[in-house]
């Protein structure tokens, strides 16, 4: 009777193990596979990008608040409201719109009386959802970012299947030695030394833990490969505590006044002093209550006066006799943004043709102190803004300059963007 009742009980660790994981695996699924309206988020996030991305984010702030989940936080016809005319609803007496002017400073949001409600609804579908989940066919090979990386539940998924693997097997241990005339011990797993004496001799165990291991040395191996050499978020002490935030940001100085170059040529170019000294010629000191965080440490006026006076010795500028000694110094700034040999990037072609804010690629400026490098300048970053861009060349004066020769050079009436940037197809791909 004995026999009969441990086989019983075996069958019944065995099929309660496995309808545990069957549980687990359909419950996942379940999260992972959560139903989204394509058509409304699609429509919703070509607003959000055309409309609101360049003073929004989803996940964090910008110039205005994060808009993720914004829906949780405000009712729908007050978000409507909001979006469609602000200052009427801060007219009324509004005290939710009154204490948002407030707290971003009285930044006047643009009124956006145009959009329907549908298109609204749209736009918070997405904030709601976010960006569309690609689904990549079988054997199809990806290039990632820099900023992309693999799937962090992938690891606690495999965690979570081996651990319950050790558990029910240690189970299945004891009770298959209890077969064996082993003394039966309360309802529990038995002590520590018995499930490790067990996992020590069962292989199973052991190929199951090996194939973890490899598993995980690969994820996080690739993952370092995948890094190296990617310098997002490098930011190097300069020879002069130059503020961004202040000049782009609270000065509003156009980022080609400093960098005309970009508009023209493929470098974006460093300033010259001489640029410097169009302001700071009249400019000697800054205004009290000025900080500036640099290298760790806050500056204040005293300390960025002596930052300004840098600029007077490269310059050769006497700030007290009002005039030029003709004794200059360079400035040796740090370059942070540096792509390789091979990459034929040209600023002119994405700044004068394509229009790209300056933004899309080195971040808010504007609010940084320090300037560092905010993308990660990979090929998969560069190959997934291409794809989601489009372009219309004609009718562009920098693209119709070029264009007669290009496209002599290439044999055909339409050139590509590829073209454009002088990279010929049939060298990588044949």
């Amino acid at each position: 009777m004995k026999s009969v009742y441990l086989h019983k009980r075996l069958t019944n660790v065995l099929l309660k193990s496995f309808t545990f994981l069957l549980l687990f695996s359909l419950s996942f699924s379940t999260m992972a596979q959560e139903s989204v309206d394509a058509a409304r988020q699609k429509e919703g996030r070509t607003l959000f990008r055309s409309l609101c991305a360049s003073c929004h984010k989803l996940e964090k702030k910008h110039v205005g608040p994060a808009l993720g989940g914004v829906t949780e936080r405000r009712e729908n016809d007050w978000l409507k409201a909001w979006i469609k005319n602000n200052a009427a609803l801060r007219a009324s007496g509004d005290r939710d719109a009154i204490a948002i002017f407030k707290e971003y400073k009285g930044s006047v949001m643009s009124s956006f009386g145009q959009l329907t409600d549908t298109q609204i609804d749209d736009i918070l579908y997405y904030t709601d959802v976010g960006d569309p989940v690609k689904v990549v066919p079988a054997g199809t090979v990806v290039a990632t970012g820099g900023q992309k990386k693999g799937p962090g539940w992938l690891l606690y998924v495999l965690a979570a299947i081996v651990i319950c693997a050790f558990l029910i097997i240690a189970t299945l241990l004891k009770t298959i030695s209890e077969l064996q005339g082993a003394p039966k011990t309360p309802n529990s797993l038995g002590s520590l030394k018995e499930v490790w004496a067990g996992i020590q001799q069962n292989t199973f165990l052991h190929v199951v833990g090996t194939i973890f291991l490899l598993l995980t040395g690969a994820y996080f191996g690739f993952g370092t490969l995948f890094s190296v050499g990617v310098d997002q978020g490098y930011k190097p002490v300069q020879p002069i505590a130059f503020s961004h935030k202040i000049h782009a940001g609270e000065n509003k100085v156009d980022c080609q006044y400093c960098h005309s170059s970009a508009k023209h040529s493929k470098h974006s170019g460093i300033p010259s002093v001489n640029v410097c000294m169009n302001c700071h010629m009249n400019i000697a000191e800054v205004a009290e209550g000025t900080e500036v965080e640099y290298d760790g440490i806050i500056l204040r006026k005293k300390e960025l006066d002596k930052e300004i006076q840098k600029i007077y010795d490269a310059a050769g500028w006497d700030a007290e006799n009002l005039e030029y000694t003709g004794e200059t110094k360079p400035i040796k700034w740090i370059r942070i943004h540096n792509l390789p040999d091979h990459v034929n990037f040209v600023h002119a072609q994405h700044v004068t043709v394509a229009g790209i804010d300056c933004k899309q690629c080195h971040g808010p400026v504007e609010e940084m102190d320090e300037m560092y490098q905010y993308s990660p300048l990979t090929m998969g970053w560069c190959i997934d803004c291409h794809r989601e861009t489009n372009v219309d060349l004609k009718g562009n004066p920098y693209y119709e300059k070029i264009h007669k020769q290009l496209a002599e050079k290439y044999g055909t009436k339409e050139v590509t963007i590829a073209q454009l940037g002088g990279i010929e197809c049939g060298k990588c791909h044949h």
